[in-house]
């Protein structure tokens, strides 16, 4: 089958006159999953914009009614002033995107007390999240039109949580994926400039499209690759906490659950046709890598935690990814990392000492030395030069032509 990528690398080389991005997306009212093949649209009917931005941050859980309400920001209402609160320019750059994703730590739910939800066994230590519906619509407000609920504190009020979840999301035009449920398993954003983007999420946890079926999930990228312009994989795995800042390249085992090899699973979708790959769940940064001209950040850390998250060292910073990608084959054009950092009981800001970042860089020197990627100071990711081949049939893993920087 001729995917929509391949149909348009060939139209975008024709045409004479590139049109620039187009502005506010128009998401789907309700997330849909390709079901039968259908034709793609003739390359000469879809003129697009030649680039995609993407914005990606990590854990997003802005306060919590369970158990107590004192874990609710009081900042927080539905006429919250957002400028006052994160800043006009982290705000900036997350409605700069064309797409501004993040992964929903917990449940919007406006439902009873009682409330069927994941067993605790003491309230105090009980870390189970339920957020106000109305939380969604200031989501929208700061930029987000896509969303993972894939992840460990989805199913924390169970079937009801996750629809009213969902249900909220929908209200506010934002895009979300991860639930194993028809409709909900992935996501379709249609943007007006007419690019397509696919969503897939995937964690190790109740109620969620399971992150340790590669096969599966390289079948569920495959059909998303057919019939959307980008695809964007998310997943949340690894170890979590203070010490879990690298990649092992292998399984790893945390509490006595398997919460995947990472490293193998982002190469496994981007073999099957996935363009950027966004992670979280260790609560801390991880490295970032450029496979076959696709980014993958390890973890993005926590976002917008407030009051139940260790917002100490590492896990108190976040790196936000700003991507320039390809609309012809999803390829990586520009990469930037912004650093933000958790002020007071948990919000977000722009951190001008750059924690994010030299976090990252550091990180990223450590686990991917092949790479060679550089980081300048103001957070643009900087490939190294291709080196000489050394044999024929051999080539390198990474390419400077996979990535070009300004």
């Amino acid at each position: 089958m001729t995917s929509i990528k391949g149909l348009r690398a060939t139209a975008l080389v024709a045409m004479a006159v590139l049109v620039g991005c187009a502005g506010t997306p128009q998401q789907a009212s309700t997330p849909v999953e390709p079901a039968a093949p259908r034709a793609a649209p003739a390359a000469a009917e879809r003129v697009i914009p030649p680039t995609l931005r993407i914005v990606g941050v990590g854990d997003i859980m802005m306060g919590t009614n369970f158990p107590e309400p004192v874990y609710l920001n009081p900042d927080l209402d539905e006429d919250a002033y957002l400028p006052a609160i994160v800043g006009w320019d982290l705000l900036d750059i997350l409605r700069g995107g064309d797409v501004t994703f993040g992964n929903l730590e917990g449940t919007l739910f406006d439902g009873p007390d009682d409330a069927e939800h994941k067993p605790c066994r003491s309230p105090k230590s009980c870390y189970v999240f339920r957020s106000p519906e109305f939380h969604a619509a200031l989501l929208r407000d700061m930029g987000f039109n896509a969303m993972s609920l894939a992840n460990n504190h989805a199913g924390d009020f169970r079937e009801a949580g996750q629809a009213a979840t969902m249900a909220a999301l929908a209200r506010n035009d934002i895009v979300y994926a991860g639930v194993d449920n028809p409709g909900a398993r992935t996501g379709t954003l249609t943007l007006e400039n007419g690019i397509r983007v696919g969503l897939a999420a995937f964690a190790p946890n109740w109620g969620t499209v399971y992150l340790n079926d590669h096969a599966r999930a390289q079948q569920i990228v495959r059909q998303l690759d057919a019939f959307h312009d980008v695809v964007l994989v998310s997943f949340h795995g690894g170890g979590e906490g203070a010490e879990m800042t690298r990649v092992p390249r292998e399984m790893e085992i945390f509490r006595g659950e398997e919460r995947g090899d990472v490293w193998r699973f982002a190469h496994d979708v981007i073999d099957a046709g996935a363009d950027v790959v966004l992670g979280h769940g260790p609560h801390v940064p991880r490295a970032v890598e450029i496979y076959r001209g696709r980014f993958i950040a390890y973890s993005l850390g926590n976002f917008w935690t407030y009051g139940r998250f260790n917002l100490k060292d590492l896990a108190g910073i976040a790196p936000v990814v700003d991507l320039v990608l390809s609309s012809a084959d999803g390829r990586l054009v520009e990469a930037r990392i912004h650093s933000i950092r958790q002020v007071g009981w948990g919000v977000p800001r722009v951190d001008p000492s750059g924690a994010a970042l030299n976090a990252v860089a550091e990180l990223t020197a450590r686990d991917f030395p092949e790479a060679a990627l550089e980081f300048a100071a103001d957070g643009r990711i900087i490939p190294a030069p291709a080196p000489l081949a050394s044999c024929a049939g051999c080539a390198p893993p990474y390419r400077a032509a996979d990535i070009v920087s300004q």
